[in-house]
């Protein structure tokens, strides 16, 4: 449920209202818009009805949203968020955010060459895992904890933030210790609990869809974060698993223009997993500015025929410069910049 609130409504009306939502055990959130400020209320139809909402100061009326994804949707919230990540970087604003770096955090040598070179051509944010899901055991698995102490040592370096997947309950602290935006990786789309733990924090969110699921599924991850308190979530859609076996998954970019039509959440585009081909990276990049992306994550390796994971879908630095500088001319072509 939506409480719309006059443009005039004070300060002393909406605590009102908020107190005596809190009493009936409901959550409220307060989003101020450009023209209006909303109160959006979760909570047991029953009660919610039960309240004479529409005849307290300050209302102007109230809109039932019948979507699931409650807090997620349009209804809730109308204009596009901007999600502050920290140092000025905005993500779902005019400015698209470029995320680069390697898969995995294989040694700190790597990762800071790789982190002054994105830096240089344009990235706002590194990206690098220290905790892998890998589909054998046998697989390199991440270097843990040193994996996030190098990565923060590159942020004093370069200036650039950090995102990096958490997969498990227990590494909550150390990620809201070093890292500026936690991802949830598409295996763990649907991981609830997890969900649940980050919505906790105040931390900015990062979701992959997974490989399988689809857009609703998205947004009702989405839901699980935001409906903890989290305003501060981010998709990313990464390609999905088709019949299609030419590249390693579809790089669905209909998910861009799909979701903004539907939700105000910014969306974030994935080109190294969509396509699994270094060679195609770039066609999609440029193909997801185009669509409406509010960021790209790129992978970018400084040797990728010896990276230790994906070194098939990996850019070397010169072919991320190039990538960026053709970036700047699509995106000012839909009136944004790189």
């Amino acid at each position: 449920m939506i409480i719309v609130l006059k443009p005039l409504a004070t300060q002393k009306e909406i605590e009102h209202i908020m107190e005596k939502v809190e009493s009936l055990g409901l959550k409220p959130w307060v989003s101020a818009g450009i023209e209006r400020t909303i109160i959006g209320v979760i909570g047991e139809e029953d009660i919610l009805r039960s309240l004479p909402l529409e005849g307290f100061p300050g209302v102007e009326r109230v809109v039932s949203i019948l979507k699931p994804y409650k807090l997620a949707s349009r209804d809730y919230k109308n204009e596009p968020s901007k999600i502050d990540v920290g140092g000025g970087i905005v993500i779902g604003g005019e400015k698209i955010a470029v995320i680069a770096g390697p898969c995995s955090v294989e040694s700190r040598e790597m990762l800071l060459d790789v982190a002054e070179k994105v830096k240089k051509s344009g990235a706002v944010m590194l990206r690098g895992g220290a905790f892998k899901p890998r589909t054998s055991p046998y697989s390199f698995q991440g270097l843990g904890e040193d994996g996030l102490k190098y990565m923060a040592e590159a942020r004093e370096r370069t200036g650039l933030l950090l995102v990096s997947e958490l997969m498990d309950l227990r590494n909550i602290d150390m990620f809201l210790r070093y890292v500026d935006v936690i991802q949830i990786g598409a295996r763990n789309m649907q991981n609830y609990d997890l969900l649940k733990e980050v919505g906790k924090t105040r931390k900015p969110v990062l979701i992959k869809r997974g490989m399988a699921n689809t857009i609703k599924e998205l947004l009702m991850s989405a839901e699980y974060v935001l409906s903890g308190g989290n305003e501060k979530v981010i998709l990313c859609e990464r390609g999905i698993r088709t019949f299609e076996d030419l590249t390693r998954f579809t790089l669905d970019l209909n998910a861009v223009p799909a979701i903004k039509s539907v939700s105000h959440l910014p969306v974030v585009v994935d080109p190294s997993h969509g396509t699994g081909k270094w060679g195609l990276v770039k066609a999609m990049s440029l193909a997801s500015i185009a669509c409406g992306a509010d960021g790209l994550m790129v992978e970018v390796h400084s040797n990728p025929e010896e990276a230790f994971s994906d070194g098939d879908q990996s850019l070397l630095p010169s072919v991320f410069e190039d990538l960026m500088k053709d970036a700047s001319r699509v995106a000012s072509s839909v009136s944004r910049t790189v």
